[in-house]
Parts: structure tokens; C-alpha cells; sequence
């Protein structure tokens, strides 16, 4: 399936129906009056995220959609039945944004929820509605009112656990590979990796969710290279693991890019919590290992792994540090809510 994360589609809710002009006819009954019913009212749409979807993939094919139109109104004051409501499931974490691509209408970010982006338009009135004292046979009634129409962009970010960062060609397809059942495709150039991926990370019966987005480069915050739509990507994953390709001459130079793109993004992404990788390590002797590492630890202020995702080195420690920082948020989120219950008033 083709990974999608941004797609523009066109609906319209269901018009109203029409009121009915009908008259009372029975024996017996010689000014029977009128009694046409109200037009039934037109389908809305509505937005609803399912936990089933990874992609925006089917809006490309399918970009109009539609609500039922509600039903004409029917002689004896029966009212015309509602039109079908239009539902368009997205995949958890997709936002909703105005035909400007600036305004978010809504962020859909748990199963489940839903959304109504358009509303049908009322029925119209049947002529038993505009009966007066001088006109007690009105030959009139009112047309269903239209529904709303507007543009939509859909914009999905991944949600993840954890989000792999990095320069192209860093290894973050790798080290997905060998911590997940995921398969993406590698090769030894930049940009291999073209969209998003999602694994999952298995320990016993613990896991976590891994997201691995495409490379970064020199301007990717202003959206070179797409940088924008990748770094909305990791914008809600709680960790970010830094791999760094140990193989380069300046792989002080190599993370600085990357965090200066991270700065320039905004939305915090510079604040999350940061694991510093230093990958590939199976293409250096130990000199080099440890030149590069202390030169890391040095610009960084941070402890820096060393793993070599073809080889395994160090992929299990590295993967079991993800779990602890996860099962320490997952602690301190627990606290949180639990002193806000106590002093909620």
C-alpha cells in the first residue's frame, strides 16, 4: 500500500428536501385543508478516525464526496426522511485544515472520534405550515435548503512512541529493520527512504510503536527536501532517537545540522527527549569509535550509544534504554493525572 499523508478532497453535505403541497381528501370530510409535510433534512458529514488506517492513499482516487439529500415531504403531514449521513474515516493523527491550509478545524487523534465537518441543510416547509386565517388552502411550500460544500486539506502525522532523526543515509531504516518486523527498503545511498515508516518494538510482553522518517537535510525546516511534512511526523512522538552515521569525518557537524533544523521547526521539537546514536560502528576501529563518541558526548552534553544496525552491536542495550525513557513518561503521565484528580474542584 502507497504511504499518503497529505491529501485534498471536496464535500458537500445533503441538501434538504422540498415541503410537500398536498390537501386532506377523504368522504365525508369537505374541506379537508392542506396537509403536505416538511422536507427531511439533508446528510451530514462527518469526520471519524479508525485505528484500521495508515495512509490518506484512497482520498487521491475519491477526492468529492457526498451526503445523502434528505427525502421530499409526503401528503398526509408526513415529514420526508433524513438523508444518509456521510461518514470519511482517517487514520489516527490526521488534522483537518480550511481550504488555506492554515486553519486547523480539528485534530483527530483517538480512535473513535468523530467530527462533523459539514451539516445537511433543513427540510423545507409543507404547505400545511403556511395556512393562515385568510388563506386556509395555501397552494405554496419551501424548498429544502442546501447543504455546506467546502474545500478540506487532510494532513496526517504518525504517532509513535519513539521517532528516528537523522542526516540521509544515517542508518534509520537499518535499525528499524533489526528491531522491528518492518521491512523498508534500504540501500546505500541518500534518500532511500521516501515516506514514513511505523514499527513495532517488541520486549516480553512490553512494545512500543517506531516511527522512521525519511532523511533530513540543510534547510529541511524551510522545506527542503520536504523536510516540513517529515518533520511534522515526529512532532508527537514523545522521544527521538538521533543516529548519527559514524562513518563521516564530522559527525559533530553531521548532529548540530540536524538539531539546528529541529530549532528552526519549532512546535518543541528541540525539547523532546533525545537519544544520541552513533551508528555504523562496525566500519570503524576502536580509535575511531571512541574519537567520534567523546567528540558526540562533548558538543552534546549527552551519554551516546554505539550500535551497528547491520551487525546487532549494541541494538539490544540501545532498545532497552527506549523503553525505559518511555516507561518513565509513562510513570510521570500517570502522576500527573492522578494530582489533578486530587485537586480537581
Amino acid at each position: 500500500m502507497k504511504f499518503l499523508d497529505e491529501a485534498k478532497i471536496f464535500v458537500k453535505s445533503g441538501d434538504g428536501g422540498a415541503g410537500a403541497i398536498a390537501f386532506r381528501r377523504e368522504k365525508y370530510v369537505e374541506f379537508g385543508g392542506p396537509d403536505g409535510g416538511d422536507g427531511g433534512r439533508g446528510g451530514d458529514v462527518i469526520i471519524e478516525c479508525a485505528a484500521n488506517l495508515n495512509t490518506l492513499i484512497d482520498f487521491r482516487y475519491k477526492q468529492h464526496l457526498k451526503a445523502g439529500k434528505g427525502n421530499h415531504g409526503m401528503g398526509k403531514n408526513r415529514t420526508g426522511g433524513r438523508g444518509d449521513d456521510l461518514v470519511v474515516k482517517v487514520p489516527v493523527g490526521t488534522q483537518v485544515f480550511d481550504e488555506d491550509r492554515e486553519t486547523m478545524i480539528v485534530d483527530m487523534t483517538k480512535e473513535g472520534q468523530r467530527y462533523v465537518i459539514c451539516q445537511g441543510g433543513d427540510g423545507g416547509q409543507g404547505n400545511t405550515r403556511f395556512k393562515t386565517s385568510t388563506n386556509q388552502a395555501p397552494r405554496k411550500a419551501g424548498p429544502g435548503f442546501p447543504g455546506e460544500e467546502r474545500w478540506f486539506w487532510l494532513r496526517m502525522k504518525l504517532i509513535a512512541d519513539a521517532g528516528l532523526i537523522g542526516l540521509p543515509n544515517a542508518g534509520k531504516s537499518t535499525f528499524l529493520t533489526a528491531t522491528t518486523q518492518a521491512h523498508p527498503k534500504i540501500g546505500a545511498y541518500p534518500f532511500t527512504t521516501i515516506h514514513p515508516n511505523l514499527g513495532v518494538v517488541s520486549r516480553g510482553h512490553d512494545e512500543l510503536v517506531l516511527a522512521d522518517i525519511p532523511g533530513l537535510i540543510d534547510g529541511a525546516s524551510d522545506g527542503a527536501g520536504l523536510g516540513t511534512r517529515f518533520l511534522g511526523h515526529v512532532e508527537r512522538c514523545p522521544i527521538l532517537v538521533h543516529l548519527i552515521d559514524g562513518t563521516e569525518n564530522d559527525v559533530v557537524a553531521c548532529y548540530q545540522t540536524v538539531r539546528n533544523e529541529l530549532e528552526q521547526y519549532g512546535a518543541k521539537l528541540s525539547d523532546k527527549v533525545e537519544l544520541v546514536v552513533l551508528n555504523k560502528s562496525d566500519s570503524l576501529d576502536e580509535d575511531e569509535i571512541s574519537e567520534k563518541k567523546k567528540a558526540l558526548q562533548k558538543a552534546t552534553g549527552k551519554s551516546v550509544s554505539v550500535i551497528s544496525g547491520v551487525a546487532g552491536t549494541g541494538v539490544k542495550q540501545l532498545v532497552n534504554d527506549l523503553f525505559r525513557e518511555i516507561e518513565q513518561r509513562r510513570i510521570a503521565a500517570e502522576e500527573d493525572n492522578q494530582t489533578q484528580r486530587v485537586y480537581q474542584p
